[in-house]
C-alpha cells in the first residue's frame, strides 16, 4: 500500500532531528509520497533542502502563500520565481485567497494569483490552492483564469456539496485533510457523496490533525487516519483508497 500527502509543511522541521523521526513514522505508516507547499521567499531553502535529502519520497512546490502577500509581494514573487527556473518542481503553491486574518489585501492577492496561475499554465504545472472565507471570491477568479490549462488542487477542501461539484467542473481535485475525520464538521457528508476519482489525500501538516490526535501537532503519517475515515464513508477498503488518491496525485503532480 503507498499513501501520498499532496499537502504537507514538513519542511518546517529541516534541520532538525524531528524530521528524520516523522519521516520514519511516514515510512512506517506507508506514506511514501509527500508534496512540499513553499509559503514564502524565506521557507524556500527548507523546502528544497527537504526534498533533497528525502528526493524519492518529497516533492517540492513553490508559491507565495496568501496571509504573505504584502506590499513586498513582487519581490517575492521574483525571488520565487527565480527558484522556480533554477529547480525541478512539481507545482506552483501554496497559492490563493484568504479573507480570514486580512480582507484589506485582497486585491494584492487576487494579482499575486493571476501571476503564479499564468506561471502554472506557461509551464504546465499544477496548483495548490488554499481558499478561507473567500470562496466567492476564488471561483470569480478560477472562472476568469481557467482556460483548460489550469489544473490541480483545491487544497484542504472544506465546503459543502455544491462548492464541491463547482471545484470539480472547474478542473480540479479536492485536497481532503483531517477536518473530515471531525464529527460536527459536515465534511464526511459531502466526502462520501464525491467520487474517489476526485479526492487526493493530505495533511497540511502540522496543522489540523485528525482524530485521534485532533488539537495536537500533526504530522503526514497521520494520513493513514484521513484515509481510513474515507474508507468506511464509501464502503471499500484502505488499500482501495490508498491505490486510487495515489493514482489521481500521481496524475496531478506528476510524481
Amino acid at each position: 500500500m503507498t499513501l501520498t500527502d499532496t499537502h504537507t509543511h514538513l519542511y518546517y522541521l529541516y534541520g532538525t532531528p524531528e524530521l528524520d523521526s516523522q519521516m520514519q513514522r511516514c515510512f512506517d505508516n506507508d506514506v511514501r509520497h509527500l508534496l512540499l507547499p513553499n509559503v514564502d521567499s524565506a521557507s524556500i531553502p527548507k523546502v528544497l533542502g527537504t526534498a533533497a535529502t528525502y528526493p524519492d519520497s518529497c516533492y517540492p512546490m513553490m508559491g507565495l502563500h496568501p496571509c504573505d502577500v504584502k506590499a513586498d509581494y513582487p519581490s517575492q514573487l521574483a525571488t520565487i520565481e527565480k527558484t522556480i527556473a533554477a529547480n525541478n518542481i512539481y507545482g506552483i503553491g501554496e497559492i490563493g485567497i484568504d479573507l480570514h486574518w486580512d480582507k484589506t489585501t485582497l486585491s494584492l492577492q487576487q494579482e499575486a494569483f493571476r501571476i503564479q496561475t499564468g506561471w502554472a499554465k506557461e509551464l504546465g504545472l499544477p496548483v495548490s490552492i488554499h481558499c478561507r472565507d473567500a470562496f466567492d471570491e476564488l471561483f470569480q477568479l478560477l472562472e476568469e483564469i481557467q482556460d483548460g490549462r489550469l489544473t490541480g488542487v483545491l487544497h484542504c477542501f472544506t465546503g459543502n456539496h455544491e462548492q464541491a461539484q463547482r471545484t470539480v467542473a472547474l478542473g480540479l481535485h479536492l485536497g481532503i485533510g483531517g477536518v473530515v475525520t471531525y464529527k460536527n464538521a459536515g465534511l464526511d457528508a459531502v466526502v462520501a457523496a464525491l467520487s474517489l476519482d476526485h479526492i487526493v489525500l493530505e495533511t497540511d501538516a502540522p496543522y489540523l490533525a485528525p482524530v485521534p490526535h485532533r488539537g495536537k501537532k500533526n504530522e503526514s503519517s497521520y494520513l493513514l487516519y484521513i484515509a481510513q475515515k474515507i474508507a468506511d464513508l464509501h464502503g471499500v477498503t484502505l488499500d482501495t483508497v490508498a491505490a486510487t488518491t495515489t493514482e489521481n496525485a500521481k496524475r496531478v503532480f506528476g510524481i
